[in-house]
């Protein structure tokens, strides 16, 4: 007999109609879809045409008027600020009602744009449910993100309001975000006719006279605005996303199917029901922000936590069980670069054991590799499954995972399981063809994807067509490598530009990073791909070590290439490693592989606008002409 997990997943791929309809009847519908898949305009598939709904209404006003009013909604925990505040169902309703009122105002409406540039803080939820309200299109920007960066996006975007605060605080450090603001407008060459500005007390913005206006008197003077109705296929916000050449993507979600899809599964993949505590440990300027923090906890009526801090250093190792234990969560979802930090720092998860973790019941990961070991670590301190899934910007949602809410399949390290429903994954080789399972190629998904997914790119059909559907007609390209097994399971190695040519040989560096992980004293590594005059390109590794490790770099380099050497053979040609205090990443943890490998080619690199620490790469060239690279390399 198949269980839950196998009929969903049949009945998505074979009658996606039946499947997709069905849970979009649980959602609520100011006009229900003449179609629930239009395929009349491929490849620009189209889900729930004809239909009208409101994506705050959904989020709010329905569980309000379903008598779930007085459940808490939203909790601000801002160890930064030493601030907790939590929002019922109805307080948020009525904050994003009287935000909308306030953009309504200055003359925002229905498909107008509003660039969002804020810290972790309710307002930042606020707006973006404000907006939602109206059936205007917000773009959240991470805050903190370069003026040059935003200037770029203000342009594409072309907002007619932009919502900020004064100020961000990373750790002890307060981050001026006006400054940013003005340089951003200065420089951009569309200018937004107003900007709202939260007042933070740590740091007072200057307000422009005649553009700038304050939030908390916008705020008591507004009038609350009802939901406006729009059509399931009009947009609900851009975010963008890196570009191959520099300018960056911005992804369209729609509002339907994003609703239907979304409050899917936090019961079908996360396993969580109405009234549950739900935490995303991101940020609102990523997809997991928008998708897992905002939106879908809320569709499903649950409890959603808003964190302005980090997994250590507000104040130490054990803040992310203080979190639970304090507001009995059921499920976190985080990036495994948080539980690397946290592991490194507490490696026998001593601070674990202050708190009351009983409650607690799944950790999901995801927006990077999982290495084994962190895997391992985090199974064998939590008690609980530990689920790796993997998604992007592009999809809102997951494209693989172990759908804890269907059915438990067994963890194989390295894979996030199965498609989710909805999903039809292969695998295909340059030639365009299938490959045999356990082979590595290119991981493609058949046309349409699911609901919630991006239908193309703002303003900007020729794009997604050239960046997602080109290379493998049918087929969207998600640009990561790797293989399905015969059981169906799911294996992500790397992007596909991280696949290596070593003397004709394609490798994975993934598959080289699983096994540096496995050191007992590494903390987490990197492998990338350098290139060389003879075997084209040779692999080399970065590790961090664990706290504490006193050993001779010298000692561990060697053992890590032997281990690479004993698993993977001589033809993976890893001769090269080299110990480094940290890796630059972004913001959002992920580590920045493209440009140490610029680095290490003596290519022109640009600095990242994403980049947590730029310092960081200055250790990095270091390190690397230490080995032979970059600098010193002829």
């Amino acid at each position: 007999m198949a269980n839950p997990y196998d009929a969903a997943y049949v009945q998505s791929i074979q009658d996606p109609n039946g499947f997709w309809g069905r849970i979009a009847e649980e959602c609520h519908w100011t006009r229900k879809w003449d179609a629930v898949l239009d395929d009349t305009r491929k490849p620009f598939y189209r889900w729930f045409t004809g239909g009208e709904l409101n994506t705050c209404y959904n989020a709010l006003d329905l569980h309000v008027e379903g008598g779930r009013g007085q459940q808490t909604a939203l909790i601000y925990d801002s160890p930064v600020t030493q601030t907790i505040r939590t929002f019922s169902y109805a307080e948020l309703r009525d904050a994003a009602a009287r935000c909308a009122g306030a953009l309504a105002a200055e003359g925002v409406a229905k498909g107008d744009r509003v660039v969002i540039y804020m810290p972790m803080i309710p307002e930042a939820v606020i707006a973006m449910l404000a907006c939602a309200r109206l059936g205007a299109v917000h773009s959240v920007v991470f805050g903190g993100f370069a003026a040059r960066e935003l200037a770029v996006r203000i342009n594409d975007a072309k907002p007619k309001l932009i919502v900020s605060a004064s100020c961000g605080i990373e750790v002890a450090r307060v981050i001026p975000y006006k400054p940013l603001l003005d340089d951003a407008i200065a420089m951009a060459d569309f200018k937004p006719q107003r900007c709202i500005v939260v007042q933070r007390p740590m740091q007072t913005a200057e307000m422009t006279p005649g553009r700038d206006l304050d939030w908390s008197e916008a705020m008591a003077k507004a009038r609350a605005h009802d939901c406006v109705p729009v059509a399931a296929t009009d947009p609900l916000y851009i975010l963008y996303t890196s570009g191959t050449t520099g300018i960056p993507k911005g992804v369209v979600r729609d509002n339907g199917g994003h609703v239907v899809a979304l409050k899917y599964t936090m019961k079908a993949i996360y396993n969580v029901d109405a009234g549950d505590v739900f935490w995303a440990a991101s940020d609102v300027g990523w997809v997991v922000g928008h998708s897992y923090i905002v939106y879908a906890p809320l569709f499903k009526g649950c409890t959603s936590i808003l964190y302005e801090g980090k997994p250590v250093g507000t104040p130490d190792a054990g803040a992310f069980w203080r979190v639970i234990s304090q507001h009995k969560v059921k499920s976190l979802f985080t990036a495994p670069t948080a539980f690397r930090a946290i592991k490194r720092e507490d490696p026998n998860a001593e601070k674990m054991k202050h708190y009351d973790l009983s409650g607690f019941k799944a950790l999901f990961l995801a927006g990077e590799r999982l290495d084994p070991d962190t895997l391992r670590w985090a199974q064998n301190s939590l008690k609980v499954p530990v689920i790796d899934h993997w998604w992007q910007t592009e999809t809102g949602w997951a494209i693989a995972a172990n759908c804890l809410g269907l059915h438990r399949f067994p963890v194989k390290e390295g894979s996030p399981t199965k498609p989710a429903p909805g999903w039809n994954l292969a695998v295909l080789g340059p030639d365009r063809q299938p490959v045999k399972p356990g082979e590595i190629g290119a991981l493609v998904s058949r046309l349409p994807l699911p609901p919630g997914t991006l239908p193309t790119l703002w303003n900007n059909d020729d794009g997604f067509i050239r960046s997602y559907l080109k290379d493998f007609p049918g087929y969207y390209q998600t640009a990561d490598a790797g293989f399905i097994d015969p059981e169906g399971y799911v294996y992500v190695m790397s992007r596909t530009d991280d696949i290596i040519n070593v003397a004709g040989h394609r490798l994975s560096t993934g598959a080289m990073e699983e096994i540096l992980a496995d050191h007992a004293d590494v903390a987490e590594c990197a492998v990338l791909g350098v290139e060389d005059a003879l075997k084209g390109q040779v692999p080399i590794g970065f590790i961090v070590l664990k706290a504490g490790v006193a050993r001779r770099h010298e000692d561990i380099v060697k053992e890590v290439v032997q281990m690479v050497r004993e698993r993977i053979g001589p033809v993976a040609s890893f001769k090269t490693a080299t110990v480094v205090k940290r890796l630059p990443k972004t913001r959002s943890g992920k580590i920045l592989r493209g440009t140490i490998q610029k680095i290490a080619d003596n290519k022109e690199w640009k600095m990242p606008a994403t980049i947590d620490d730029p310092a960081i790469l200055d250790e990095i060239t270091e390190a690397l002409t230490t080995v032979g690279y970059a600098a010193s390399r002829k």
